[in-house]
């Protein structure tokens, strides 16, 4: 029998090695924290603009724009104007330091080309190599092209021929760490091939780890589809949102933003872009009542 002594000092000896694990297990949690304070600063960027929303004024004076468009609250810009190596005319490291001078951290673009056929597949392949290249140099996160030529809408094989080479520009954009994805419209839910949706197809015939989707969340209302059905659907395959209404968000009264929010981690996404391409105001002042009725909105995460 344990005498009561020992069982005393066995006592004792369990509650200091208790102690000691509880030490350890405190220092394992620093990572955590600073993981979760990463995860936050995602947070903070969910919000940020598509620059086809302020395109005559991009075209007047660009640094004066971006200037703007960091005042008014967004965290970061998507582009839509990319040509021969630049954006918007500008070497690219040079346009990162001018939205990083006005607060803004430029993350995404949009550009592209339309399917290429056998004997000009080279030809295209390679303007996408210094597409990529250029985009890699400003360190973007995205490339997203933003529609397809006509073939996509007129057959199967359109879409099917589509669908392989986004994968293969896919494969392009992942070697040099960037994402590659695609923008809809309303065109690709009200066109269907045996039954089925352009849209769907696209998301089928596509490799996730290659291509991944914008969906634009005025454009599939549009189109008479419901953007958490498709979560539901195919879950994680959304990795970016536009977030559109007719003019100003908020402003038709038909957009239902909150329910889709609501499935914002089913859905997959880690960034909203705003895109105003209808105006009640002058460009710069529709895109900030934007974000400000964002803002109001208890659905949208903002960390300040």
């Amino acid at each position: 029998m344990i005498s009561k002594r020992i069982s005393l000092k066995l006592v004792a000896v369990v509650a200091v090695a208790a102690l000691f694990m509880q030490g350890l297990t405190s220092c394992n949690s620093a990572p955590k924290k600073a993981e979760e304070k990463s995860t936050e600063v995602e947070k903070e960027l969910f919000i940020g603009l598509q620059l086809w929303s302020v395109r005559n004024n991009m075209g007047e004076d660009v640094a004066a724009t971006l200037k703007a468009v960091g005042e008014s609250g967004y965290k970061f810009v998507e582009t839509a104007g990319y040509g021969d190596g630049k954006m918007y005319g500008i070497d690219p490291v040079e346009f990162k330091n001018l939205c990083e001078s006005s607060g803004l951290q430029f993350l995404g673009a949009h550009t592209g080309q339309s399917v290429p056929t056998e004997e000009t597949w080279d030809e295209t392949m390679a303007w996408w190599d210094t597409c990529i290249a250029a985009h890699k140099a400003a360190g973007v996160k995205w490339i997203v092209q933003p529609s397809m030529g006509g073939s996509a809408y007129e057959s199967l094989d359109g879409i099917k021929a589509y669908c392989d080479y986004f994968n293969a520009v896919g494969e392009k954009c992942n070697a040099a760490g960037i994402r590659f994805g695609y923008h809809n419209h309303d065109k690709e839910f009200t066109t269907e091939y045996e039954g089925k949706p352009l849209y769907d197809w696209m998301l089928e015939l596509t490799d996730p780890e290659k291509v991944m989707f914008q969906l634009d969340l005025y454009w599939i209302a549009e189109g008479g589809k419901n953007a958490v059905d498709y979560f539901e659907k195919y879950p994680g395959r959304f990795e970016l949102w536009h977030i559109k209404d007719e003019k100003e968000l908020g402003e038709s009264g038909k957009m239902d933003f909150a329910s889709v929010f609501a499935e914002r981690e089913k859905s997959g996404a880690k960034y909203g872009i705003v895109e105003v391409e209808r105006y009640n105001f002058e460009p710069l002042e529709s895109c900030k009542k934007s974000f400000e009725y964002l803002k109001t909105q208890d659905y949208v995460d903002f960390y300040e």
